[in-house]
């Protein structure tokens, strides 16, 4: 049977699951982000996607790295949280557990990111173990595919969560999630993403010109935003980082999966009206993706 044509990501429907904020706001009502990442060699890749969270509006942003003698504050960021990987993974541990002793079922106002910069050490590999144990929304990227690829035991505890999860996936890293080649991938990439949800128990984006959406129900979506200029360092972070924000500020995963998609497109495209096709980098489209936001949001 063939796979159904998967529907195109608007502005208008992604503008729509954004709602106004409360004229008396506080940051504890935005949610909190953890990034667990940044092995020796890849700390950037951990802060790329803390700061795309908070400035994507999430309220409190960790970040947790496992680098030897990792920095202690961003200095272009420093409202990000710096932790060691297993300070900031105890900080998610506890919030769990602070929520479940207040009879709170709902998990979506923490979201933990992990595998920017993970590597794939022993020390990664009982990250992503304990990461997986916790009741929080996750959002995993690079590395931690990498590993659930090589490890079936940690594929199977994917099946024991009650937590929502996203999985964020290149063509390469699919292949080796599905078993197959990445020509194999992009022969189909709309029964390949469905077969990544069927396999990993959450919604997929399969990145990529025009990436795909697969929600956790199988719907399908196609983003029609970004270009080549986006083949660049970073970005997948960059998405990693949106997505979780939007988690925590409230919206389901399937519809922060599309936001940040189209979002993140969309900023690449307006920096490439810039004549910065050539040598954008990831910390640009950050900046453009919070322009964007600020301009669909309703007040």
């Amino acid at each position: 049977m063939p796979t159904a044509r998967p529907a195109p990501i608007t502005r208008k429907q992604v503008a729509a699951y954004l709602k106004p904020r409360p004229k008396d706001s506080h940051k504890g009502l935005f949610g909190t982000v953890t990034v667990i990442g940044g092995a020796n060699g890849m700390v950037g890749a951990a802060l790329l996607a803390g700061r795309a969270a908070l400035k994507m509006g999430a309220g409190c942003v960790h970040v947790g790295l496992l680098a030897d003698n990792a920095p202690v504050a961003d200095i272009n960021c420093p409202e990000l949280m710096l932790h060691t990987a297993g300070d900031a993974l105890n900080l998610a541990r506890h919030s769990g557990l602070r929520r479940n002793d207040a009879g709170l079922a709902d998990s979506s106002s923490e979201v933990l990111v992990i595998g920017c910069g993970l590597g794939q050490s022993p020390a990664a590999q009982k990250l992503l173990y304990d990461a997986l144990l916790l009741d929080v929304t996750l959002v995993l990227d690079a590395d931690a595919l990498n590993l659930i690829a090589q490890r079936p035991d940690l594929r199977g505890m994917l099946f024991g969560r009650k937590a929502p999860a996203v999985f964020t996936p290149h063509p390469g890293e699919a292949a080796q999630l599905l078993g197959c080649t990445t020509k194999d991938i992009q022969h189909d990439r709309p029964r390949s993403a469905l077969s990544l949800v069927k396999k990993l128990n959450g919604s997929v984006v399969l990145k990529g010109a025009g990436s795909l959406c697969a929600t956790r129900d199988a719907r399908l979506y196609i983003n029609q935003t970004g270009n080549p200029g986006m083949s660049a360092a970073g970005m997948g972070d960059v998405l990693a980082g949106m997505i979780a924000a939007f988690i925590a500020q409230g919206l389901g995963a399937d519809e922060a999966l599309l936001l940040a998609v189209h979002l993140h497109g969309a900023a690449g495209d307006e920096l490439a009206k810039q004549q910065a096709a050539i040598g954008m980098s990831a910390t640009e489209v950050t900046e453009w993706a919070r322009w964007l936001l600020n301009r669909i949001a309703p007040n």
